[in-house]
């Protein structure tokens, strides 16, 4: 009889600890993401968070959209079918806020801009005095930091071929070799082997453009409402996207995982690391040089004068670590 009891209670307990269990799984909160080219680097701190547990880690169950670039990202947080947008333009962050856009800067993604433009390797281009106004140049969607770049090309370099928005990378270098654009772009390592090849030659970089250098050049927007209604859900994931950043940079694991969700090569993987994106290029807890962003904002119309304290301290919100 005693034993039957046991029993009993040791199964009631099991069954209460699984309701338990079952309870906390369901209490996860779904966090919404566009993010914007979706294998770079720099966003890839919510694959491979995802991949490791770290936003589970924390109460938060991530869906993630990808999108060719900031317009389509900044789009989706604006209507509210991403609560947080990844690897948006700061420039054009800054204008849609300036405009009344619902969004809130909540971390860095991207400080200095590890994109290269390229052309093909029989190409007659060389360096920027040899392009002219009969040539174009890409960038991905407006208010992209490739947009910035672009823009410092022309503004700061005298790059006189014509703007036109390609969409992403993988896309943009089948325009490239096509012969549909003359000067392309591409973020590491997409185009790596390209460039091995010979088959392309690199053009520019976006860190010629000397206003750009040092810059945080793409942050992660918040919707404002969601923010506010929400807000100890996006703590909550940005204490696992930091702790991935931080992975990212310590265990050799993750080259592979990156690899393996690149489907590229460990090799390429370590060297884009290595080469293009110090750890502090991915700080989340810092917009900087945000004086001249504003300066650059509104050179290039974005905004048509400099945010004020308030508004800027309205802007940007990045949690606490």
């Amino acid at each position: 009889m005693l034993a039957t009891y046991r029993r009993c209670l040791i199964a009631t307990i099991a069954a209460l600890g699984a309701g338990i269990a079952a309870g906390e799984a369901l209490a996860a909160d779904k966090m919404k993401l566009a993010v914007g080219q979706c294998g770079n680097w720099d966003s890839s701190p919510v694959e491979l968070g995802v991949r490791i547990g770290a936003y589970a880690k924390h109460g938060i169950d991530v869906e993630a959209l990808c999108t060719q670039g900031t317009g389509e990202t900044q789009q989706a947080v604006i209507a509210g079918s991403a609560d947080i947008g990844i690897g948006v333009g700061t420039l054009g962050a800054l204008g849609a806020f300036a405009k009344g856009a619902p969004i809130r800067i909540v971390s860095g993604s991207a400080t200095g801009n590890a994109d290269f433009w390229v052309v093909k390797g029989d190409s007659p281009l060389k360096a920027i005095p040899d392009a002219t106004a009969a040539n174009t140049v890409a960038y991905s969607t407006n208010g992209a930091s490739t947009h910035s770049a672009v823009l410092g090309f022309i503004r700061e370099l005298g790059l006189k071929a014509r703007p036109i928005a390609t969409g992403g990378p993988a896309a943009t270098i089948t325009l490239l070799m096509s012969g549909q654009v003359d000067i392309g772009w591409s973020s590491p390592p997409l185009g790596f082997d390209l460039l091995d090849e010979g088959k392309i030659r690199i053009f520019a970089r976006a860190n010629d453009v000397p206003s750009l250098r040092g810059q945080t050049v793409r942050v992660n927007i918040a919707n404002a409402e969601s923010l506010k209604t929400r807000r100890d859900a996006h703590v909550r994931f940005m204490r696992g996207f930091r702790e991935t950043i931080d992975w990212m940079y310590s265990d050799p694991k993750a080259l592979e995982a990156y690899a393996d969700y690149r489907k590229t090569s460990i090799a390429n993987a370590r060297r884009l690391r290595d080469e293009f994106f110090a750890k502090s290029a991915l700080d989340p807890d810092t917009v900087k040089g945000m004086d001249q962003l504003m300066v650059e904002a509104v050179n290039f119309k974005y905004l048509p004068v400099p945010l004020t304290s308030v508004e800027l301290a309205e802007l940007v919100q990045v949690p606490l670590r």
